[in-house]
């Protein structure tokens, strides 16, 4: 990789972490309403598989979603004006913190009920098949979302047809509170997949060069006509569930064992050491990253609230 690609990625990780911390605080402020479910500490997750992905590919995820959006291209002024349910947000003020959309980038949202997109995204890649494009579809999704019955719905019919979907668990460790090993009755989330016959791997979440290759070497075996392949990304969640999480199913000491070797401060490390990288460098991406969310702050604020006569609009389709 070139400089200028490492120092993207670092971008990319800050820029979503600075926005997640800014959601937070505008959410304390009541500038920010409905559910907020903060994506630090899984920064290297996304960036890392938009990192491999064609733009021709389509991903599609859960309620976590601010992180995504990001990778895929969305101006970060229409992320904060999302959330702060204006009509200059990426869905006109309408979808909020789960519901972030853009299908001008293949980018399918953002879905609030667990699991529910995950038949979406057969759906999406037998369209593709049919089609006969290239296209793959990557399908991102909570350890949790795998005891949910849309997932074996859509990985079966997904091996069934050989369809080709990259299926992606975001093993954040708990499923709102409760870890894998008291809701699964196996002990690895891979285990699911190869149960249906399919290819599973596990990565490092918390290295973003490790997401990347592992995504890359998938999606270029599933174009090869390989058929769906499926990833467990183990990464960890530094904040609650949501907002409103009290978190008393874990340790202050286990929370700061994953911070203090976090995604950013490793990738920052690796940077640094490994590739000459100044640390004034690096500053400089966090100011400029400072600057870029105070002006989507900024716009957001300065921005309208939908319209009362837009409330019944984009519900049916015209003829």
């Amino acid at each position: 990789m070139a400089k200028g690609e490492y120092l993207d990625l670092y971008k990319q990780m800050v820029l979503i972490r600075h926005l997640e911390e800014k959601a937070a605080e505008l959410y304390q402020a009541g500038k920010v309403g409905g559910f907020l479910h903060l994506y630090i500490g899984e920064e290297a997750v996304s960036t890392g598989i938009f990192a491999a992905r064609e733009a021709r590919d389509h991903v599609i995820t859960a309620y976590r979603d601010h992180g995504v959006a990001v990778n895929s291209g969305i101006p970060v002024k229409n992320i904060m004006a999302e959330l702060m349910g204006k009509a200059t947000g990426i869905s006109k003020g309408r979808g909020g913190s789960m519901h972030m959309a853009d299908i001008s980038r293949n980018y399918w949202g953002g879905h609030a009920v667990v699991g529910a997109h995950i038949p979406i995204a057969s759906g999406l890649a037998l369209a593709d098949k049919m089609e006969e494009n290239q296209s793959v579809t990557l399908c991102m999704f909570g350890e949790g979302a795998t005891n949910i019955g849309f997932f074996h719905e859509g990985v079966n019919l997904a091996m069934v047809w050989k369809l080709p979907v990259l299926w992606i668990c975001e093993n954040n460790q708990y499923g709102m509170g409760t870890s894998p090993e008291r809701a699964s009755a196996v002990s690895k989330i891979i285990q699911k997949a190869c149960g249906y016959g399919m290819p599973a791997y596990d990565v490092d979440g918390m290295d973003v060069l490790a997401v990347r290759d592992m995504v890359a070497a998938r999606l270029k075996e599933i174009r090869e006509g390989s058929g769906p392949q499926f990833i467990e990304v183990c990464t960890y969640r530094f904040k609650g569930h949501s907002m409103g999480d009290p978190e008393r199913y874990r340790t202050k000491a286990e929370v700061k064992k994953y911070v203090e070797n976090g995604p950013i401060d490793r990738f920052r490390k690796f940077l640094m050491e490994k590739n000459s990288i100044s640390e004034k460098t690096l500053n400089e991406i966090d100011k400029e990253v400072e600057k870029e969310i105070q002006e989507a702050v900024e716009f957001a604020e300065n921005s309208p609230e939908p319209a009362d006569e837009d409330l019944f609009k984009n519900i049916y389709v015209e003829e």
